[in-house]
Protein backbone atom coordinates (compact mmCIF):
# COMPACT_ATOMS: atom_id res chain seq x y z
CA UNK A 1 0.00 0.00 0.00
CA UNK A 2 1.00 3.40 -1.09
CA UNK A 3 1.54 5.49 2.29
CA UNK A 4 0.85 9.38 2.73
CA UNK A 5 4.49 9.85 3.03
CA UNK A 6 5.34 8.64 -0.94
CA UNK A 7 2.59 10.19 -2.00
CA UNK A 8 3.47 13.51 -0.73
CA UNK A 9 7.39 12.93 -1.73
CA UNK A 10 6.57 12.15 -4.89
CA UNK A 11 4.71 15.13 -5.36
CA UNK A 12 7.41 16.92 -4.30
CA UNK A 13 9.41 15.59 -6.67
CA UNK A 14 6.53 16.93 -9.68
CA UNK A 15 6.19 20.00 -8.11
CA UNK A 16 9.66 20.56 -8.08
CA UNK A 17 10.66 19.37 -11.62
CA UNK A 18 7.63 19.28 -14.07
CA UNK A 19 5.19 22.37 -13.38
CA UNK A 20 3.28 22.21 -16.28
CA UNK A 21 2.50 18.50 -15.44
CA UNK A 22 1.46 19.65 -12.04
CA UNK A 23 -0.66 21.70 -12.37
CA UNK A 24 -2.74 19.94 -15.01
CA UNK A 25 -2.21 16.74 -12.36
CA UNK A 26 -4.05 19.24 -9.32
CA UNK A 27 -7.57 18.84 -11.51
CA UNK A 28 -7.53 14.99 -11.70
CA UNK A 29 -9.88 12.90 -9.54
CA UNK A 30 -8.25 11.66 -6.17
CA UNK A 31 -8.20 8.11 -7.56
CA UNK A 32 -5.87 8.89 -10.36
CA UNK A 33 -4.26 11.70 -8.73
CA UNK A 34 -2.31 10.53 -6.25
CA UNK A 35 -1.01 7.64 -8.46
CA UNK A 36 0.08 10.05 -10.86
CA UNK A 37 2.13 11.66 -8.35
CA UNK A 38 4.00 8.75 -7.95
CA UNK A 39 3.77 7.50 -11.33
CA UNK A 40 6.14 11.23 -12.21
CA UNK A 41 8.42 10.46 -9.73
CA UNK A 42 9.53 7.38 -10.39
CA UNK A 43 10.13 8.06 -14.45
CA UNK A 44 12.28 11.41 -12.93
CA UNK A 45 13.97 9.10 -10.69
CA UNK A 46 15.17 6.71 -13.96
CA UNK A 47 15.47 10.14 -15.21
CA UNK A 48 18.27 11.36 -12.72
CA UNK A 49 20.26 8.71 -13.03
CA UNK A 50 21.55 9.31 -16.44
CA UNK A 51 21.01 13.34 -16.02
CA UNK A 52 22.81 14.01 -12.97
CA UNK A 53 25.02 16.87 -12.71
CA UNK A 54 27.56 14.80 -11.56
CA UNK A 55 26.68 11.26 -13.41
CA UNK A 56 27.93 8.05 -12.21
CA UNK A 57 30.29 5.91 -14.75
CA UNK A 58 27.92 4.26 -17.90
CA UNK A 59 28.28 0.42 -16.12
CA UNK A 60 27.51 1.89 -12.50
CA UNK A 61 23.79 3.98 -14.31
CA UNK A 62 23.18 0.30 -16.21
CA UNK A 63 22.86 -1.48 -13.11
CA UNK A 64 21.40 1.30 -11.51
CA UNK A 65 18.53 1.48 -14.25
CA UNK A 66 18.73 -2.66 -13.92
CA UNK A 67 18.30 -2.47 -10.36
CA UNK A 68 15.16 0.13 -10.90
CA UNK A 69 13.59 -2.05 -13.32
CA UNK A 70 13.77 -5.64 -11.06
CA UNK A 71 12.51 -3.71 -8.34
CA UNK A 72 9.33 -2.04 -9.92
CA UNK A 73 8.49 -5.18 -11.31
CA UNK A 74 8.67 -6.79 -7.93
CA UNK A 75 11.77 -9.00 -8.61
CA UNK A 76 13.66 -7.37 -6.08
CA UNK A 77 13.02 -5.75 -3.06
CA UNK A 78 13.47 -1.91 -3.56
CA UNK A 79 16.09 0.70 -2.39
CA UNK A 80 14.64 3.55 -2.86
CA UNK A 81 10.77 4.42 -1.63
CA UNK A 82 9.43 6.11 -4.79
CA UNK A 83 10.43 3.13 -7.01
CA UNK A 84 8.89 1.09 -3.98
CA UNK A 85 6.15 3.17 -4.37
CA UNK A 86 5.49 2.76 -8.12
CA UNK A 87 6.18 -1.30 -7.68
CA UNK A 88 3.25 -1.61 -5.42
CA UNK A 89 0.94 0.94 -8.16
CA UNK A 90 2.23 -1.05 -10.88
CA UNK A 91 0.62 -4.16 -9.21
CA UNK A 92 -2.54 -2.24 -8.13
CA UNK A 93 -3.30 -1.02 -11.46
CA UNK A 94 -2.06 -3.98 -13.22
CA UNK A 95 0.46 -1.52 -15.44
CA UNK A 96 1.90 -4.18 -18.05
CA UNK A 97 5.36 -5.15 -17.43
CA UNK A 98 6.18 -4.68 -21.07
CA UNK A 99 5.87 -0.71 -20.57
CA UNK A 100 8.27 -0.94 -17.51
CA UNK A 101 11.16 -2.26 -19.65
CA UNK A 102 10.30 -0.92 -22.52
CA UNK A 103 10.59 2.53 -20.53
CA UNK A 104 13.95 1.89 -18.99
CA UNK A 105 14.78 0.85 -22.27
CA UNK A 106 14.99 4.18 -23.65
CA UNK A 107 16.45 5.61 -20.34
CA UNK A 108 19.46 3.24 -21.12
CA UNK A 109 19.49 4.95 -24.84
CA UNK A 110 20.43 8.06 -22.83
CA UNK A 111 23.46 6.34 -21.95
CA UNK A 112 24.89 5.89 -24.86
CA UNK A 113 23.28 7.90 -27.79
CA UNK A 114 23.37 11.37 -28.12
CA UNK A 115 22.33 11.51 -31.36
CA UNK A 116 19.51 10.51 -34.22
CA UNK A 117 19.97 9.70 -37.45
CA UNK A 118 16.53 9.70 -38.44
CA UNK A 119 12.84 10.27 -37.51
CA UNK A 120 12.03 6.94 -37.28
CA UNK A 121 15.50 6.24 -34.71
CA UNK A 122 14.26 9.02 -32.37
CA UNK A 123 10.31 7.14 -32.47
CA UNK A 124 12.08 3.92 -30.89
CA UNK A 125 13.23 6.36 -28.33
CA UNK A 126 9.97 7.95 -27.70
CA UNK A 127 7.89 4.82 -27.65
CA UNK A 128 9.75 4.12 -24.50
CA UNK A 129 10.51 8.13 -22.78
CA UNK A 130 7.03 8.62 -23.46
CA UNK A 131 3.83 6.69 -25.04
CA UNK A 132 4.94 4.37 -22.27
CA UNK A 133 4.11 7.07 -19.95
CA UNK A 134 0.79 7.83 -21.35
CA UNK A 135 -0.02 3.80 -21.51
CA UNK A 136 0.61 3.76 -18.09
CA UNK A 137 -1.38 6.81 -17.23
CA UNK A 138 -4.17 5.03 -18.95
CA UNK A 139 -3.81 2.30 -16.95
CA UNK A 140 -4.52 4.43 -13.68
CA UNK A 141 -7.54 6.35 -15.42
CA UNK A 142 -8.93 2.78 -16.51
CA UNK A 143 -10.98 4.31 -19.35
CA UNK A 144 -14.16 1.65 -20.02
CA UNK A 145 -12.43 1.72 -24.08
CA UNK A 146 -9.20 1.51 -23.06
CA UNK A 147 -7.81 0.01 -26.47
CA UNK A 148 -9.30 2.66 -28.48
CA UNK A 149 -7.85 5.32 -26.09
CA UNK A 150 -4.35 3.83 -26.02
CA UNK A 151 -3.04 4.73 -29.26
CA UNK A 152 -3.85 8.53 -28.74
CA UNK A 153 -2.35 8.39 -25.15
CA UNK A 154 0.92 7.34 -27.11
CA UNK A 155 0.63 10.11 -29.18
CA UNK A 156 0.25 12.95 -26.52
CA UNK A 157 3.07 10.99 -24.28
CA UNK A 158 5.06 11.75 -27.73
CA UNK A 159 3.66 14.81 -28.73
CA UNK A 160 4.87 16.57 -25.12
CA UNK A 161 8.12 15.59 -25.62
CA UNK A 162 8.69 16.26 -28.45
CA UNK A 163 7.94 20.13 -27.42
CA UNK A 164 10.38 19.33 -24.19
CA UNK A 165 13.20 18.46 -27.12
CA UNK A 166 12.16 21.61 -29.26
CA UNK A 167 12.37 23.92 -26.10
CA UNK A 168 15.29 22.14 -24.31
CA UNK A 169 17.78 22.36 -27.50
CA UNK A 170 20.19 24.57 -26.20
CA UNK A 171 19.98 23.07 -22.08
CA UNK A 172 20.21 19.57 -23.70
CA UNK A 173 23.28 20.56 -25.70
CA UNK A 174 25.05 22.48 -22.91
CA UNK A 175 23.95 20.18 -20.13
CA UNK A 176 23.80 16.82 -21.27
CA UNK A 177 26.05 17.34 -25.09
CA UNK A 178 22.67 15.83 -26.66
CA UNK A 179 20.70 16.90 -29.89
CA UNK A 180 17.08 14.94 -30.36
CA UNK A 181 16.71 16.88 -33.37
CA UNK A 182 17.01 14.50 -36.18
CA UNK A 183 19.72 14.52 -38.73
CA UNK A 184 17.09 13.64 -41.17
CA UNK A 185 15.06 16.97 -40.78
CA UNK A 186 18.20 18.66 -40.16
CA UNK A 187 19.92 18.17 -43.60
CA UNK A 188 17.08 18.30 -44.88
CA UNK A 189 17.44 21.94 -44.39
CA UNK A 190 20.69 22.29 -44.96
CA UNK A 191 21.96 22.14 -41.64
CA UNK A 192 23.92 19.16 -39.19
CA UNK A 193 23.75 18.28 -36.00
CA UNK A 194 26.86 20.05 -35.72
CA UNK A 195 25.38 23.69 -36.59
CA UNK A 196 23.08 22.71 -33.54
CA UNK A 197 25.54 21.61 -31.11
CA UNK A 198 27.75 24.66 -31.97
CA UNK A 199 24.48 26.64 -31.14
CA UNK A 200 24.61 28.20 -34.33
CA UNK A 201 21.14 29.82 -35.45
CA UNK A 202 20.40 29.85 -38.83
CA UNK A 203 17.55 29.98 -41.92
CA UNK A 204 18.59 25.74 -41.99
CA UNK A 205 18.01 25.66 -38.42
CA UNK A 206 14.41 27.75 -37.84
CA UNK A 207 13.07 25.64 -40.77
CA UNK A 208 13.70 21.71 -39.18
CA UNK A 209 12.57 23.37 -35.80
CA UNK A 210 9.84 24.79 -37.78
CA UNK A 211 9.12 21.36 -39.56
CA UNK A 212 9.57 19.17 -35.95
CA UNK A 213 6.76 21.47 -34.22
CA UNK A 214 4.75 20.83 -37.39
CA UNK A 215 4.97 16.86 -36.51
CA UNK A 216 4.71 17.61 -32.89
CA UNK A 217 1.16 19.16 -33.70
CA UNK A 218 -0.13 16.60 -35.94
CA UNK A 219 0.55 14.09 -32.54
CA UNK A 220 -1.04 16.94 -30.38
CA UNK A 221 -4.74 16.54 -32.61
CA UNK A 222 -4.66 12.82 -32.73
CA UNK A 223 -3.92 12.59 -29.19
CA UNK A 224 -6.65 15.08 -28.50
CA UNK A 225 -8.81 13.43 -30.48
CA UNK A 226 -8.79 10.40 -28.12
CA UNK A 227 -9.54 12.39 -25.12
CA UNK A 228 -13.08 11.70 -25.35
CA UNK A 229 -11.95 7.92 -24.60
CA UNK A 230 -11.21 8.48 -20.98
CA UNK A 231 -13.55 8.83 -18.16
CA UNK A 232 -15.37 11.94 -17.74
CA UNK A 233 -13.43 13.14 -14.50
CA UNK A 234 -10.29 12.80 -16.17
CA UNK A 235 -10.54 14.67 -19.59
CA UNK A 236 -10.24 18.35 -18.70
CA UNK A 237 -7.07 17.49 -16.90
CA UNK A 238 -5.73 16.08 -19.86
CA UNK A 239 -6.84 18.62 -21.75
CA UNK A 240 -5.23 21.34 -19.99
CA UNK A 241 -2.03 19.08 -20.14
CA UNK A 242 -2.05 19.31 -23.27
CA UNK A 243 -2.82 22.89 -24.01
CA UNK A 244 -0.25 24.20 -21.70
CA UNK A 245 2.37 22.13 -23.34
CA UNK A 246 1.10 23.08 -26.99
CA UNK A 247 1.43 26.31 -25.89
CA UNK A 248 5.09 26.69 -26.00
CA UNK A 249 5.09 26.54 -30.03
CA UNK A 250 4.09 29.77 -29.89
CA UNK A 251 6.96 30.59 -27.96
CA UNK A 252 8.78 28.88 -29.71
CA UNK A 253 7.40 30.89 -33.20
CA UNK A 254 7.73 34.43 -31.36
CA UNK A 255 11.16 33.72 -31.02
CA UNK A 256 11.26 33.10 -35.34
CA UNK A 257 12.13 29.39 -33.99
CA UNK A 258 15.43 30.21 -32.42
CA UNK A 259 15.93 27.79 -29.66
CA UNK A 260 19.62 27.65 -29.44
CA UNK A 261 20.07 31.01 -28.36
CA UNK A 262 17.56 30.87 -25.41
CA UNK A 263 14.84 28.25 -23.66
CA UNK A 264 11.11 29.22 -23.91
CA UNK A 265 9.31 29.26 -20.98
CA UNK A 266 5.85 29.79 -19.88
CA UNK A 267 5.05 31.52 -16.91
CA UNK A 268 2.92 30.34 -13.86
CA UNK A 269 0.76 33.45 -14.97
CA UNK A 270 0.26 32.18 -18.51
CA UNK A 271 -0.39 28.62 -17.43
CA UNK A 272 -3.04 29.68 -15.28
CA UNK A 273 -4.31 31.86 -18.05
CA UNK A 274 -4.45 28.93 -20.14
CA UNK A 275 -6.51 26.90 -17.91
CA UNK A 276 -9.12 29.70 -17.07
CA UNK A 277 -10.05 30.11 -21.13
CA UNK A 278 -9.88 25.95 -20.78
CA UNK A 279 -12.37 25.87 -18.54
CA UNK A 280 -14.75 28.13 -19.97
CA UNK A 281 -14.79 26.93 -23.19
CA UNK A 282 -15.11 23.56 -21.24
CA UNK A 283 -18.32 24.91 -19.25
CA UNK A 284 -19.82 24.98 -23.25
CA UNK A 285 -18.38 22.02 -24.74
CA UNK A 286 -17.82 18.85 -23.83
CA UNK A 287 -15.40 18.26 -27.13
CA UNK A 288 -11.94 18.40 -26.56
CA UNK A 289 -11.09 19.06 -30.06
CA UNK A 290 -13.15 21.90 -30.22
CA UNK A 291 -11.85 23.42 -26.84
CA UNK A 292 -8.22 23.05 -27.97
CA UNK A 293 -8.60 24.27 -31.17
CA UNK A 294 -9.96 27.63 -29.55
CA UNK A 295 -7.21 28.01 -26.99
CA UNK A 296 -4.38 27.39 -28.48
CA UNK A 297 -2.07 29.02 -31.46
CA UNK A 298 -1.78 25.80 -33.41
CA UNK A 299 -3.08 25.29 -36.52
CA UNK A 300 -4.79 21.65 -37.25
CA UNK A 301 -3.36 19.97 -39.88
CA UNK A 302 -6.49 19.65 -41.95
CA UNK A 303 -5.81 23.04 -42.15
CA UNK A 304 -9.37 24.06 -41.51
CA UNK A 305 -8.29 24.62 -37.33
CA UNK A 306 -11.90 23.42 -36.86
CA UNK A 307 -13.94 20.53 -36.09
CA UNK A 308 -15.96 19.85 -38.97
CA UNK A 309 -13.39 19.12 -42.03
CA UNK A 310 -11.19 16.38 -39.31
CA UNK A 311 -8.60 14.00 -40.55
CA UNK A 312 -9.90 10.30 -40.46
CA UNK A 313 -8.08 8.90 -37.21
CA UNK A 314 -6.61 6.22 -39.57
CA UNK A 315 -5.10 8.98 -41.58
CA UNK A 316 -3.37 10.65 -38.51
CA UNK A 317 -2.12 7.05 -37.31
CA UNK A 318 -0.59 6.75 -40.52
CA UNK A 319 1.05 10.16 -40.60
CA UNK A 320 2.26 10.54 -37.39
CA UNK A 321 3.28 6.55 -37.35
CA UNK A 322 1.42 6.03 -33.55
CA UNK A 323 2.13 3.03 -31.92
CA UNK A 324 0.09 1.46 -29.82
CA UNK A 325 2.11 -1.58 -29.06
Amino acid sequence: MVSQQQIERSKAVQRRTGQTFHVATRFLPERARYPTYVLYAFFRTADDIVDDEDPAPPDEQRRRLERMRAAALGEREADDPVVEAFADLRARHDIPREEVETFIRSMLMDIDKSRYRTREELSTYLRGSSAAVGHMMLELMDPPEKETARPHAGALGEAFQLTNFIRDVREDVLEYDRVYLPAETLEANGVGHEDVAALEFSDGVADAVREELARAERLYYYGVDGIQYLPEDCQFPVLAAAVMYADQHRLVRDLGYDVVSTRPTLTMRRRLSLIARARLRWQFSDDPRSVFDRVTDLEAPDGGGGTDDRRSHSEYANDVSVRSG
